[in-house]
């Protein structure tokens, strides 16, 4: 059904990863996203869902071995890897070695400790494939910590507990799935293709085959009429799975995606930042029984800060929360845009002099008021996604 023409082109990475996997070997075992229907997200729009065969992908993972050796080999020569070095190295390599070149630099740089593999749902190849590939990353780097990859809750699903199982023991130690939502009148609305039930029989397999387990969470997707059930139920689903992390994303709309049609046309209402943090607080008020960390890694987020693990963090992640929904409308207005140009990473941040008056320069350059600030926002949050 999904094919891809044999002819091996080379050294190959997809186009996004997890903010948590800037240190990772970027590792393409699929092209794009085999649903891609989401009507929040604009990635591979467009494109072509594609398997890689095997063999290429093996080929990269030789690749970057190659290129790892001449780099260690120019180490050990001069002591030292300059960007001159890695130019010197690529005239002589095609346009597949030399990016697996610089691919393998950068990996040495962070200290080779983990593996990603891309695209949007690497577990959607065939069991015994995934683990001859990862039997062939451990025997080429055996010093690999950690192997990552997407994967979509109905292709977990779908998977035999016992073909999970094999994957893990072949190296595969982390699974990234985007849940977005718990409440199933939300899934339905954005296309996501699994239903609540669905979420939480993939997080517990995944748990039970004994990888960690990320799941997405993406405050705002509710739009204002659905923002109270897909905070109880986004956090009813999550204590049955009891993830290793629960990551927050915050609902963007660049301009071509189909929720941002809707919403320009009436049929979704986006929520303001206080809406979201009205949303968020919910969320985590109804997390309970679970021993999840909470991250909030992505520009994103207004609160950056909310991060700790349940129970024992729970009350000071909705403190922040609570003190930012209780300042006054002038205060947020800052923090929001503050925190959205990256000059702001938490509340107090608003009491150092400096960091604040940069913030207010850039309310008034961007002309920023109480009464377009959610209008302004929209715009700067499209430029992180």
């Amino acid at each position: 059904m999904f094919t891809a023409k044999l002819v091996y082109n080379g050294f190959e990475q997809g186009p996004i990863r997890p903010p948590s996997e800037a240190a990772s070997l970027l590792l393409r075992v699929t092209r794009n996203c085999p649903w891609n229907r989401c009507s929040f997200c604009p990635v591979y729009k467009g494109a072509d869902f594609s398997l890689r065969p095997v063999e290429h992908v093996l080929s990269d993972i030789d690749t970057v071995a190659a290129q790892l050796q001449a780099l260690q080999q120019q180490l050990e020569v001069s002591g030292q890897l300059t960007f001159r070095d890695l130019d010197r190295l690529a005239t002589v390599l095609d346009p597949g070695e030399q990016m697996a070149l610089y691919a393998a630099y950068t990996w040495l740089q962070e200290g080779m400790q983990s593996v990603f593999l891309q695209d949007a749902d690497s577990l959607i190849i065939r069991p015994d494939n995934l683990v001859r590939i990862l039997e062939h990353l451990q025997a080429c780097f055996p010093s690999v910590e950690r192997v990552t990859s997407y994967a979509r809750s109905q292709t977990i699903d779908r998977i035999k507990p016992a073909d999970l199982q094999r994957i893990a023991a072949a190296g595969l130690n982390r699974i990234h799935i985007g849940l977005e939502s718990g409440a199933d009148e939300v899934l339905q609305r954005v296309q996501k293709g699994a239903d609540q039930a669905m979420h939480i029989r993939a997080g517990q397999k995944v748990k039970a085959a004994g990888m960690e387990l990320s799941e997405y969470v993406m405050p705002g997707l509710g739009g204002r009429d659905l923002s109270a059930v897909h905070a109880v139920q986004t956090a009813a689903a999550l204590n049955l799975i009891n993830p290793d992390f629960i990551r927050l994303r915050t609902l963007a709309l660049p301009n071509q995606t189909r929720l941002y049609a809707q919403w320009q046309d009436g049929q979704f209402i986006k929520l303001t930042d206080r809406e979201v943090a009205t949303e968020i607080l919910l969320f985590l008020e109804n997390l309970e029984g679970i021993s999840s960390t909470l991250q909030s890694d992505h520009i994103l987020n207004l609160f950056q800060e909310v991060e700790g693990q349940f129970p024992q963090d729970k009350p000071a992640m909705m403190a922040v929360i609570q003190d930012f929904l209780e300042f006054p409308a002038e205060e947020q207005m800052l923090y929001q845009v503050g925190r959205r140009l990256g000059m702001f990473v938490q509340l107090a941040d608003l009491e150092q002099s400096k960091k604040r008056q940069k913030v207010i320069s850039a309310c008034q350059y961007y002309n920023v008021t109480l009464d377009n600030v959610d209008e302004k926002i929209d715009e700067l949050m499209k430029r992180f996604i």
